[in-house]
C-alpha cells in the first residue's frame, strides 16, 4: 500500500517540477528574444517609424 502511495507521489511531483521548468525556460526565451529585439536598433527604429508615420497620417486629415 506505502509503495503505491509513494509512487504516486513521486510521479505527481516530477510531472509538477517538469511543468515549471517548461515554463520557465519558454519565460527565459521570450525575455532573451525581446532584449535582442530591443537592442538591435533596427527593429526599434523601424517600429517608432510606423508609428510616426501613423500619427503624421492621422494628424493630416
Amino acid at each position: 500500500m506505502f509503495t503505491i502511495l509513494t509512487h504516486l507521489k513521486n510521479r505527481y511531483l516530477s510531472q509538477k517540477a517538469q511543468g515549471i521548468v517548461e515554463y520557465a525556460l519558454i519565460l527565459a526565451f521570450v525575455v532573451v528574444l525581446a532584449i535582442v529585439l530591443t537592442q538591435s536598433g533596427g527593429l526599434s527604429e523601424a517600429i517608432k517609424n510606423v508609428f510616426s508615420d501613423t500619427t503624421n497620417q492621422v494628424t493630416k486629415r
